[in-house]
This record gives C-alpha cells, structure tokens and sequence, in this order.
C-alpha cells in the first residue's frame, strides 16, 4: 500500500513539473534574443570618444530594442567590451565578442583598433559596422567590415581645401607616430595641400610619440618656419596640450584638427587658447538633415539628462546611433541571426539616417560626400559651413 502510494505521488510530481514548464501548452515562451557587440574604448587615449559612440548605440537600443526575424520579435541585447585604445586590447576585446556569440558588431572609436580586430571579426564570419573609425585600410580588403561615416582621403582634402580657400598658402602637420588615424589623416591633407597650393606647400612635418606630452620641441621647429595653418589630426587627450604650448610659443596662426577634435574636453582642458580652432566632423545638431535627425535630437539629449551628461551631442554618438540602426536594418533584410547572412544584406541596405543616407559601395565604405567645418567661438563650437568634394 505505502509502496503503491509512493508510486502514486511521484507520478504527481512529475506532471506537475512537465506542466510548469509548458508541456501542457500553457507555460510562458522562452524569450527569443539576438545579441550585438559593442567595441568600443571607454578607457586609455580615446576613452573619451569611445563613450560618446557608446551612448549613442546605447539610446539606439532604447529607441529600436527588438528586431523581427521570420516572424518572431527577438529582443536585441547590447553585449559592451572596452578595447582601451591599445591594438593588443582590440584583439581580446574582438575574441570575448566572438566568444559571447555576438551576431554583429558596432565600433570602433579609433582606426588603429579597428584595423587590428577586423581580422577576428573576418575569421568568426561576423560583421562589424564601424561608427567613426575613418582610415581606409578599416574595410580594405576585409569584406565583413563596414562603416557608416565618411574616410580620411575626403576629411583631408575637405580640410586642405579649407585651408587654401582661407588665405593659407604654406602649412604645418603635427601626427602621432604609429597611430592609424592621426598618421593617415595627416598624409591624406598633405597630399591635398602639396596639390592644391603646389609641391612645397608643407613647410613642415612632425610627429610624436604615443603619451608624448611636450610638444614645445616640434612647436619650435614649426614656429620657425612660421606657417600659415597647422594641421594636427590627434586625440582628445593630446589637443589641447598641442594647441596651448602653441599658443605660449607665440604661434598664433590657425591650428585645425579632424573630428575627434569635437569634444568638449577639449575646450575645457585649453581654454581661452581653444578659440578659434578649426575641425571637420560628421554631424551637427542646428542643421538636421532628416527627421530621423530631428527626432534623435529630442531624444538623445533627454536621455543625456538622465544619464548626466552635458547636452551637446557630439557628430560620433549620431554615428554610433546609424551604425546600431544600419545593423538593426541588415539584421531585418538578412531574416537571420547568422553573421554570413546579415554581412551579405549589409551590402545593400540603404537606410535614411541621423547624419544622411547611409548605403556601402564594393568595399564596405559609406557613400558620402558632405562634411561639416566648425571652429570654437566663445568656448562653444560653432559651426561654419558644410563642404563637399567631387
């Protein structure tokens, strides 16, 4: 009798259990998830850029937190690493993406890291969208590396036309020795200017080391030759060092830089000595250019409050913003979590972004053609114009 009813309730037991977990048809479904990688620096040189994009993907993710696949809504989980600015990083930072079993990738903030992870990405067969990684070499050659803003060749010859165009008939360039961005953008804008104003026309060519923090040596050189402009494409970290000890040598000709210059740390940490500086970049919040512009605008500055931060939203959070939705929309074309899927869709979508038209030609790179020049006047940057080149 005891052994009958031992029997009994284990079988009991064992409906109960198989009705819990709906096998009775009842049961709650399992939530169907798609993840994303974000790779980003939020520590080392670009540390302060790299957050920028980082929220701009993250209040992406708040505007677009599901995507349908076949049918089915899969909530998209936001799955961060830091590749801390160095290139050694970049590679762990790209294999704990992969071991996460990321279905594509937004970043990264800093060509150099980029170049060095596009290899892991490649491997695993898992696309990344990059944000504001502008060096050509990003996508060359690697067909699942995409990015959604404009390249170097375009900023340099943007900035080089600028130049010329005001006044400046001999100039100056300062680059970061080993640094993929900075040494790539300053050859593209010598190039430019040796063109634009004949062979010759850059006076002077300096570089310096990673951590360097004294430039008064090269600032030397460079006042010697006494040039119309200087161009210095660098971190956040290093302008404002560049352009005061400029400043304190007497230098008091213009000192342009490329788009990490749009910063506002920049301006605190230079001062009165920041005025005046010249920047191209990829975005501006007076001149939106579609209403998926105008909306992030409203929102993303709402969402800054909450997250306290300054209200101004830098042209690499709008990036940062288009990648997530470019990836979101490849990820919908594709009807796919799988990596080969979604980087074949990548080659055609065409989505109507915060900062333009976003589609890729053959190697991955966006087609653009308009950059945005603005200078800091009375410790605000102001824009001033946008440009583009044939």
């Amino acid at each position: 009798m005891k052994k009958n009813l031992a029997l009994l309730l284990v079988l009991m037991m064992a409906l109960t259990a198989l009705t819990g977990c709906g096998g009775g048809g009842g049961g709650d479904e399992v939530e169907k998830v798609i993840k994303i990688g974000v790779f980003e620096p939020v520590t080392g040189e670009n540390g302060g850029g790299g957050f920028q994009e980082v929220l701009g993907v993250r209040y992406a993710n708040t505007v677009y937190p599901t995507v349908e696949i076949n049918g089915e809504t899969y909530k998209v989980e936001l799955v961060e690493v830091d590749n801390k600015s160095d290139k050694t990083e970049a590679v762990t930072a790209a294999q704990n993406l992969v071991s996460a079993g990321v279905s594509a990738v937004v970043g990264s903030y800093g060509s150099g890291v980029s170049i060095a992870a596009g290899p892991t990405f490649e491997d695993a067969q898992i696309p990344a969208v990059g944000a504001s990684c502008t060096n050509p070499q990003v996508t060359d050659g690697n067909d699942y590396y995409f990015r959604v803003c404009f390249l170097d060749p375009f900023q340099g010859t943007v900035m080089a036309n600028y130049a010329i165009q005001n006044g400046a008939k001999t100039a100056a360039v300062i680059t970061q020795l080993g640094d993929d961005y900075s040494s790539g953008l300053g050859a593209f804008f010598v190039e430019a200017f040796n063109k634009l104003g004949g062979a010759g026309s850059v006076v002077s060519q300096e570089q310096f080391q990673t951590n360097q923090t004294d430039f008064k040596a090269i600032l030397t050189n460079i006042k010697a030759q006494n040039p119309d402009v200087i161009f210095a494409p660098s971190s956040i970290t290093t302008a404002p060092l560049i352009i005061k000890q400029a400043r304190e040598l007497g230098i008091t000709c213009p000192i342009m830089g490329g788009d990490t210059w749009e910063n506002a740390t920049i301006i605190e940490n230079a001062g009165a000595d920041a005025e005046g500086i010249v920047l191209s970049t990829f975005f501006d919040e007076a001149e939106p250019a579609t209403e998926e512009a105008a909306s992030f605008i409203t929102g993303f500055k709402a969402f800054l409050k909450e997250n306290k931060q300054d209200d101004i939203i830098p042209a690499v959070s709008a990036l940062g913003y288009d990648a997530y939705i470019t990836v979101l929309e490849a990820i919908k074309a594709a009807n796919s979590t799988e990596g080969t899927a979604i980087r074949d869709a990548l080659t055609g979508v065409n989505v109507v972004g915060v900062t333009g038209s976003i589609s890729f030609d053959e190697k991955g790179d966006a087609n653009k053609d308009m950059a945005f020049i603005k200078t800091v006047e009375n410790g605000v940057f102001k824009f001033l114009m946008t440009v583009s080149v044939e």
